[in-house]
């Protein structure tokens, strides 16, 4: 049963529900027709439920076994490390982290390392019914098939499956039935075979969706961005590219691709070992990261939650920190101008301006997400750089985004996003790049291409261009 509806239509509260975080104010929950009472998650877990949430529950500092043996009940009597280890191994390897030692701390794996440890510590429970909530939205389309494959054996095997998603595509690959949650509301169920894309999107939204990438009228200005033989970690070869003000340049890889280090490195995020940038024709040093900020250089993390926001911040503070010698030029803030700045970026992102005095933490995942892009245009910057600009949100989110993309880019920036969504690169890039194993493998104008040549670019497909490059 796939579980959709926008950022703030009650998916997350239902998931609560069903796992005891939250006591219902009415109606019944049964499970093989027998009332029961989810007062609490120990209650919840006693009837066989359990979740992969939205947000990682991992202890950062503990290490995969130990995380895999808290709650799980696969581990009893004596805990030793060999043990846990060893009962560990079999669930890691069924999510494909054959490759990973049980014992490593968990805050030394990668998201998509610890999202696959959260769904084999599921696994280790041995529950009947099982709820993903967005179990693949840090994962490129590699790990996200391994996924999904894994989902619909376990539905095979006789267990419930709850899938949540904003992945559309990925309803039609393994869902049975979908159930959309609208504005609070339940509506009917419905057999995916009865479904198209299109009418899913209307039956989320509540109105059919025209399109769900801006039309594109680019308009090249003088090169912006220069990147020449960079290299850095993460790479395999140095790379080069351009970006034009009014373009935007969509980098397209799966995890490992090196594409986002690219980003990273442009934007003093990380060090380069080689190479050179350049801003308007002027070569500028990006690291540390304020040095590329001063150069015109801003970038959005693929991460909010860690180094995007200020979650218990408002959402005036985090719109305004970037541009603090703006609001603070004394090392004060001068709350009015504080106020003047977040007002008009909120209106340029179309955020509620009766929630700036909120934090961002209350903030739906598509709210959160204009807050961490929209937070740097304070800084009037040359370049926008962001890491998967749409992850974890909603289908109406994501137009939005697009949308607000587009029309930076028509106002004369240079933008660049690494995306692992395909459909989203070739959407919304004017020119997509393709990485492969920490090379580039080709630039080529958007139109001129189709998913299955970036499928076949940044698979095993491209490893004999590449080499030969």
């Amino acid at each position: 049963m796939a579980l959709l509806g926008e950022n703030g239509a009650g998916k997350s509260t239902l998931v609560k529900i069903l796992t005891g975080l939250v006591r219902p104010d009415a109606g019944t929950l049964a499970i093989d027709g027998q009332p029961v009472e989810l007062s609490t998650p120990a209650r919840s877990r006693a009837a066989g439920i359990a979740v992969v949430q939205q947000e990682l529950s991992l202890v950062p500092t503990l290490s995969a076994a130990e995380n895999m043996a808290i709650g799980g009940g696969h581990v009893s009597g004596l805990w030793t490390r060999r043990r846990l280890v060893r009962d560990a191994r079999p669930y890691l390897e069924l999510v494909g982290l054959d490759y990973l030692d049980p014992a490593m701390p968990v805050e030394s794996l990668s998201i998509a390392e610890r999202q696959r440890v959260e769904i084999a510590r599921l696994l280790a429970r041995q529950a009947r019914i099982l709820i993903l909530d967005e179990p693949t939205a840090a994962l490129a389309d590699v790990e996200i098939e391994r996924v999904t494959q894994l989902v619909r054996a376990l539905a095979d095997e006789g267990r419930s499956v709850i899938y949540v998603t904003h992945r559309l595509d990925e309803v039609f690959q393994i869902a049975d039935r979908v159930t959309v949650l609208r504005n609070g509301e339940s509506q009917p169920p419905v057999a995916v075979r009865e479904l198209t894309l299109d009418t899913l999107v209307a039956r989320i939204l509540g109105r059919p969706l025209e399109a769900m990438f801006p039309e594109r009228n680019r308009s090249d200005g003088d090169p912006v961005l220069q990147v020449v033989d960079v290299l850095t970690d993460g790479l395999a070869a140095p790379v080069s590219l351009t970006v034009h003000a009014g373009e935007i340049l969509g980098l397209a890889g799966q995890l490992g691709s090196g594409a986002p280090r690219v980003l990273r490195a442009v934007a003093g995020v990380q060090h380069l070992r080689a190479g050179q940038v350049s801003v308007a024709g002027r070569q500028v040093v990006t690291y540390p990261i304020r040095r590329a900020i001063r150069a015109g250089i801003a970038y959005c993390s693929d991460d909010r939650k860690r180094d995007g926001l200020f979650p218990i911040r408002t959402v005036t503070e985090n719109l305004t920190t970037p541009a603090l010698g703006a609001v603070a030029p004394h090392g004060v803030v001068v709350r009015r101008r504080e106020k003047r700045l977040a007002q008009e970026l909120a209106g340029f992102f179309q955020l509620d301006r009766r929630r700036l005095d909120h934090r961002a933490s209350t903030l739906s995942g598509g709210n959160q997400q204009k807050v961490a892009l929209g937070k740097w245009l304070g800084v009037r910057p040359r370049v926008l750089l962001v890491e998967e600009p749409t992850l974890g949100v909603d289908v109406g989110a994501r137009a939005e985004i697009y949308a607000h993309l587009r029309t930076l880019a028509r106002d004369g920036l240079a933008v660049a996003f690494a995306s692992s969504d395909f459909a989203e690169v070739l959407g919304v890039a004017d020119t997509v790049a393709t990485f492969y194993r920490g090379r580039l493998v080709r630039i080529a104008p958007a139109t001129e291409l189709s998913a299955a040549d970036v499928l076949r670019d940044v698979t095993h497909a491209a490893a004999a261009k590449a080499a030969s490059a």
